[in-house]
């Protein structure tokens, strides 16, 4: 009866296994198996689909349909769910002529903090903002200006931050100027130095809608997320 040459060459091709005088031929089965285990550890491990961060682990995010090609900016499954229905409402927005493409709400105190900030930001991104600094004249009604900067605006930004969180614990006007907004899905909050959670136990109607956190990500990948969004 023929030996089997594993022990002394091994079966680690197909040849040695064809010239062995005991397995010849048999293909399908005894020492086949390893050839099979070689043949899976050849393929490659399919890469991550998702997006890495700058500093090289993977964040898990996607880009949004809207983000131009070539577009670097990558959004969480939570973001998109937010702002995509904001961007349907924008496009519809987009041919209206002589419309500001963003309204910064902000509360007062930060007019030349976080809120001067974001609004740099945003023009630096070429966003035409209205913004209060800038668009209400001394002595006009700040309501009336607000209206109206809300009419003339493609989409709105509350800028969330522990001031303004005092403003409508105050029983300001913010949930007036907001509402409309809130039910046309036009406004975006971006809490700023707080959280969402205390946004919904102060306004829980403003706390109702995600947006965007500087606790996830730095104020200027917020401003360059806001400006694909208006962006015709």
């Amino acid at each position: 009866m023929a030996r089997c040459t594993a022990p002394v060459h091994g079966h680690r091709s197909a040849s040695a296994r064809a010239n062995c005088p005991a397995c010849g031929g048999y293909s399908s089965r005894g020492y086949n198996s390893y050839s099979s285990y070689s043949s899976y550890s050849s393929y490659s491990t399919p890469s991550n689909s998702s997006s890495t961060n700058s500093s090289g682990k993977s964040s898990g995010k996607v880009k949004a349909r809207w983000s131009p090609a070539g577009s670097t900016i990558f959004y969480t499954p939570e973001e998109i769910r937010t702002l995509s229905p904001v961007r349907d409402n924008v496009a519809k927005r987009i041919e209206i002529p002589d419309l500001r493409d963003v309204f910064l709400c902000h509360a007062w105190d930060d007019r030349k903090g976080a809120a001067k900030e974001l609004h740099d930001l945003l023009e630096s991104n070429g966003v035409s903002v209205w913004f209060s600094e800038k668009d209400v004249l001394l002595g006009s009604s700040l309501l009336r200006e607000i209206d109206k900067g809300l009419a003339k605006s493609r989409v709105g930004i509350v800028l969330v931050t522990p001031s303004f969180l005092k403003r409508v614990k105050g029983e300001g006007i913010a949930d007036k100027e907001l509402s409309a907004l809130l039910a046309r899905d036009l406004l975006v909050p971006i809490v700023h130095d707080t959280t969402f959670e205390e946004l919904r136990n102060v306004s829980p109607l403003l706390g109702s809608r995600s947006g965007l956190s500087t606790i996830e990500e730095p104020i200027v990948n917020i401003a360059a997320k806001l400006a694909e969004l208006v962006a015709p």
